[in-house]
């Protein structure tokens, strides 16, 4: 089921979800991408360590109104190693469909 682009730390549903909506975003806040999610603070603190300990995300923090706000954007080797990851899914998931059918068993008479 591995290949070369097929990529066991975005894998993970939860990883696998929030680079799928970094990747349409500059980025997004954490409380945001937690909502969306269906997380708690914690699951996805835990995941975005996760990324960015290979470099896949990038962790922004800043203070507005005494608060300490965090944003999460993917980086350029994130954006590279999720499109990667989603045409090696694609990959496997034509070759299953195109496999059995694609050359049926010849029966002999």
């Amino acid at each position: 089921m591995t290949g070369a682009a097929f990529d066991e730390v975005i894998h993970n549903p939860v990883r696998l979800r929030a680079c799928a909506m970094l990747a349409g975003l500059d980025f997004a806040a954490f409380p945001v991408l937690r909502d969306e999610l269906g997380v708690s603070d914690s699951v996805l603190s835990k995941h975005l360590s996760t990324l960015e300990a290979v470099g896949y995300v990038r962790l922004d923090k800043a203070t507005s109104d005494g608060r300490l706000r965090t944003s999460v954007s993917l980086t350029r080797a994130g954006r590279a190693a999720y499109r990667a990851h989603v045409d090696a899914l694609r990959a496997i998931v034509d070759g299953a469909v195109a496999g059995p059918a694609a050359n049926p068993p010849i029966l002999s008479e």
